[in-house]
């Protein structure tokens, strides 16, 4: 009777991908290359939330989280090296560069560090990525303008952070998307900084040079603060994708309610964070799991923007937290 329930536990075991190391002795490291805008702020939010847990329930020692002062990839592979000394088991990375990271990254691996990069990836094969199609997620925006606006029109194309990988990525996206609609013309492109101020400031500062603009394309933190400057400028409203965040969606259900505005919204979840915590223990546990895991985008449309506004924080972004359960399902797709 007992070595049936012991080979019945040790059924389920393997079922939930338990792996064969206890972790509970381990410490991972978040490095974070910024902090500036609401997304990183709910990313960090979360990453607290979910590994404090997993901290108290003795899954791991410790889930240390660091942020660089600055955006730069000098400062951040500064960081890891320290991280290297301070003998971390696993290191979680949101990266400043695909590339500029690799020689620390590749120190953190020949030590046995387990080093799990998500949202701004790496390339270096010893790391894993855990991403989202960034690519498929600005080239959704047409698929949505092409439908909304079947006659086309000039766009505002609103990027990112120069030279982060993301916003290589969403950038390429959208281009794509237009190459397949050619009555869509990208009519001006200023960096928003994914933060609301700095995207306000430079749509403002574009808009007395642009024709009549048709829609504003984005990578999520800047489209209130482009309706905004469009507002102050006397200017037509475009149809403005969104990107997740509290006071974007409060202000499209102010105009969907007004004057039945509509529109779409898509942004990665902050909540990645943990999946990449998660996919970084269960490494450490002892988990084959395979170097590249893909993550959906969450989407918003009109028909799911009141549901989602009820559950996003005032000043957050909507989001998705990940369990232990979660990431185990993700690297099982993945093989």
């Amino acid at each position: 009777m007992t070595r049936t329930i012991l080979m019945a536990s040790a059924a389920l075991a393997c079922l939930a991908g338990t792996g064969v190391a206890d972790t509970s002795d381990k410490r991972i490291a978040l490095s974070n290359n910024y902090a500036g805008n609401s997304w990183r702020q709910a990313m960090l939010e979360s990453w607290a939330k979910v590994t404090g847990q997993a901290v108290t329930d003795g899954v791991v020692a410790a889930a240390d989280a660091f942020t660089t002062a600055e955006n730069q990839a000098t400062e951040q592979a500064a960081q890891i090296q320290n991280m290297i000394l301070q003998g971390y088991d696993a290191i979680v990375v949101n990266a400043a560069s695909p590339t500029a990271l690799n020689g620390a990254i590749k120190e953190a691996c020949d030590v046995g560090i387990v080093v799990v990069s998500f949202d701004g990836i790496v390339d270096e094969p010893c790391a894993w990525r855990v991403a989202v199609d960034f690519e498929a997620m600005g080239k959704s925006q047409l698929d949505y303008l092409k439908t909304a606006l079947p006659d086309g029109g000039n766009l505002l194309e609103i990027r990112g952070l120069a030279g982060v990988f993301v916003d290589d990525a969403i950038s390429a996206g959208i281009h794509a998307g237009v190459a397949e609609n050619p009555q869509f013309k990208i009519a001006g492109s200023v960096h928003g900084d994914w933060a609301q101020d700095v995207a306000q400031k430079a749509v403002a500062g574009i808009l007395p040079s642009l024709p009549e603009i048709a829609g504003v394309v984005t990578q999520g933190g800047d489209g209130y603060g482009a309706a905004q400057a469009f507002a102050a400028a006397g200017r037509p409203m475009p149809i403005i994708i969104m990107g997740n965040r509290q006071d974007e969606l409060k202000w499209w259900k102010e105009q969907k309610d007004a004057n039945g505005y509509t529109t779409m919204s898509v942004s990665i979840a902050p909540g990645v964070s943990t999946l990449a915590f998660w996919v970084a223990q269960q490494i450490l546990d002892g988990k084959d799991v395979p170097k590249d895991l893909t993550v959906p985008f969450l989407r918003i449309d009109q028909d799911t923007l009141e549901a989602n506004l009820e559950t996003t924080p005032e000043g957050g972004v909507a989001n998705v937290e990940y369990s232990q359960e979660d990431a185990i399902q993700v690297i099982e797709a993945a093989r």
